[in-house]
C-alpha cells in the first residue's frame, strides 16, 4: 500500500508503502526472514521522489505480471475441475502469523463481494503472505518466474488500518491496480486518503472489475493450457 510519492524499483511489486519512514524512524528492511529468495524489493523511501511516481506504467506492469502469474496457477488447477462455479485461488499465510486475522478478514471481504473467484487457505498455494520490516511498506510482488507473494510490513500496519492494508494488497492478487487519487471508499486508493481512512471493502466498480477479469481471464488462460 504505497503512498503516491514512493518510487518502485524495476520488477518490484505494487504496494502501499510510505513516502517517509514511519514515526520519523527508519525501519531496516529484512527480506531475509520474509520475502522469498530472488524477489526484488521496492526501493527505499530515501530514494523516492515526487517525480518518480509518474512512472506508474512500470507499477501497472508489475501488478499485471503478478496477477497473470496467480491466474496461470489457478487455471492449471481449474483445468482438473472444469465444473467449479468459481475459480479458487489458494493462499498460504503460514509465513505471516502476526497477520492471520487480517488475512482471514481480507479473504472473507473479497469472497463476500465477488462471485467469479474465491480465496481459500490451503496447501499447494497460488501465492503466499509474508511479514517483516521494509521501509517501502506493504506490497504485492512477483519475481517474474511465476512466484507471487504479498508482503505485510509491521510498521505500516500499525499506522494504517491493517485489514485495509491486507485487503488492498490482496486486491492486487485479483488484478486491481492502485488508484491513489481515489477516495477512501475505493479500496485500491490505498494510502492516498491518509491514515484516517478505515474503509476495508471494495466499491461496486472494483467488484465488477474483479468479476470481469476472472470471468474473461480464466477462459483465456484455460485456452492456453488446452
Amino acid at each position: 500500500m504505497r503512498h503516491p510519492k514512493t518510487v518502485i524499483s524495476a520488477i518490484a511489486g505494487v504496494g502501499l508503502g510510505l513516502a517517509t519512514a514511519l514515526g520519523g524512524t527508519a525501519v531496516a528492511a529484512d527480506h531475509s526472514s520474509a520475502a522469498p529468495t530472488g524477489a526484488v524489493a521496492l526501493s527505499s523511501p530515501a530514494a523516492s521522489s515526487q517525480a518518480a511516481y509518474a512512472g506508474s506504467k512500470e507499477e501497472a506492469a508489475n501488478n499485471k505480471a503478478f496477477f497473470e502469474a496467480v491466474m496461470k496457477s489457478a487455471a492449471e488447477k481449474r483445468a482438473a475441475h472444469p465444473g467449479a462455479a468459481a475459480v479458487t485461488v489458494v493462499y498460504n499465510a503460514s509465513q505471516a502469523p502476526s497477520f492471520s486475522s487480517q488475512i482471514a478478514s481480507a479473504a472473507s471481504i473479497w469472497n463476500s463481494a465477488v462471485s467469479n473467484v474465491k480465496l481459500q487457505s490451503g496447501g499447494n498455494a497460488d501465492f503466499d503472505y509474508y511479514e517483516g520490516n521494509d521501509p517501502a511498506g506493504s506490497y504485492a510482488s512477483t519475481d517474474g518466474h511465476g512466484q507471487g507473494y504479498v508482503f505485510l510490513d509491521y510498521a505500516q500496519n500499525q499506522q494504517y488500518n491493517s485489514v485495509r492494508v491486507t485487503a488492498h494488497e490482496t486486491g492486487h492478487v485479483l488484478g486491481l491496480p492502485d488508484h491513489y487519487t481515489g477516495p477512501c471508499s475505493e479500496l485500491m486508493s490505498g494510502g492516498g486518503p491518509g491514515t484516517s481512512c478505515q474503509n476495508t471493502r471494495p466499491n461496486a466498480q472494483e467488484v465488477s472489475r474483479v468479476n470481469s477479469l476472472w470471468a474473461n481471464g480464466i477462459a483465456a488462460a484455460l485456452a492456453k493450457i488446452s
